[in-house]
C-alpha cells in the first residue's frame, strides 16, 4: 500500500475515528492529538500491513492503542457523573453566561433534547470498564463485526461477546434507575430542565415525543431502549451537529469536573 492510498484510506476514516476517540477520551485536545498521532503511527507503519484486515480496522487499532495508554493511569467515571457536574454547573456563576454567550456567538450551540440524550450516554458509557465501552462503541455505532473488535482489542471473541453482554447489562441497570425519561421515578431529569433554560418557549413533552426512543420509553423490553439509545448516537456526530458547540463545551465542562473530582478522591 503506497503512502497516497493509505492517506485516501484515513481521511475517509477520519469523521469516525474523531467521534469514536472523543467517546473515549472526552476530551477534545486528547482527540485531535490521538488521531494525529495515529496517522503518523501508520504512516510509519505502513510496510507491516499485511492486508489481513481491512485498512478502517488497522488504523481503529492504532487509534485503539493509543487512546488505551492515554487512559490507563485514569480512573473510569462514577455513574453519577451527572448529578456531580450539574452540582457544579449550579454552584458555578460563570457556566450559563457562558454557555448563554455561545448560544448567541455560534450556529452549532442549538440545544436539542436527543443530542443531549447522546451525550448523556457518553457520560454514562464512561463509568464502564474501557474495554466494555470500546465494545459497544465499535459494534454499536462503527459498525464493527465481533471478529473485527477482537483483533482491534487482541483478545478472543468469546471475549469481546462478554464485554459486549456486560456492558450492556451494567447500562440498562444505570439507565433504569437514573433516567427518568424511561422511569418516572429515575433521580436524573437534566434533560427537561436543560430545555427548560436554553428552550423556555419550547413544549419539552412535545420534542421529546418526536424522538423514537423517548415515545417508547415505557417498553418493557429495556435491551430494545438500549438499542434506540445507541442507534440516536451512531446518527448524531457529535462535531458536526445543530448542537455540537453546545454538547462538546458540555463535555469539556465535565472532564474537568472530573479530573479535579479524582483527584480530591485520591
Amino acid at each position: 500500500m503506497t503512502i497516497s492510498n493509505f492517506t485516501q484510506e484515513f481521511e475517509l476514516a477520519r469523521p469516525q475515528l474523531k467521534s469514536y476517540i472523543l467517546r473515549i477520551t472526552a476530551s477534545i485536545e486528547d482527540t485531535e492529538d490521538i488521531v494525529q498521532d495515529t496517522f503518523i503511527k501508520a504512516s510509519l507503519k505502513i510496510d507491516t500491513f499485511r492486508g489481513e484486515s481491512s485498512v478502517k480496522t488497522w488504523i481503529f487499532t492504532i487509534a485503539s492503542n493509543i487512546a488505551k495508554d492515554n487512559l490507563r493511569a485514569k480512573k473510569r467515571w462514577p455513574e453519577t457523573v451527572t448529578d456531580i457536574c450539574r452540582e457544579k454547573a449550579l454552584a458555578n456563576p460563570d457556566y450559563f453566561p457562558e454557555i448563554a454567550n455561545l448560544m448567541q456567538t455560534s450556529t452549532q450551540a442549538k440545544f436539542e433534547i436527543k443530542e443531549h440524550i447522546v451525550f448523556c450516554l457518553t457520560c454514562i458509557a464512561k463509568s464502564l470498564p474501557l474495554e466494555q465501552q470500546i465494545c459497544i462503541l465499535l459494534k454499536e455505532i462503527y459498525d464493527f463485526r465481533v471478529a473485527e473488535i477482537k483483533e482491534i482489542l487482541q483478545t478472543t471473541e468469546a471475549m469481546v461477546k462478554y464485554y459486549l453482554h456486560t456492558g450492556r447489562s451494567k447500562m440498562i441497570t444505570i439507565y433504569e434507575g437514573r433516567c427518568a425519561l424511561i422511569n418516572k421515578e429515575g433521580t436524573c431529569h437534566q434533560c427537561s430542565e436543560l430545555n427548560g433554560i436554553f428552550n423556555p418557549k419550547q413544549n419539552f413533552e412535545v420534542e421529546k415525543n418526536k424522538i423514537e426512543f423517548a415515545k417508547k420509553a415505557d417498553d418493557p423490553d429495556r435491551e430494545y431502549l438500549l438499542g434506540l439509545r445507541l442507534k440516536l448516537m451512531k446518527e448524531i456526530d457529535p462535531f458536526s451537529s445543530n448542537g455540537s458547540a453546545l454538547q462538546l463545551h458540555h463535555l469539556e465542562y465535565n472532564k474537568k469536573i472530573m479530573e479535579n473530582f479524582e483527584k480530591k478522591e485520591e
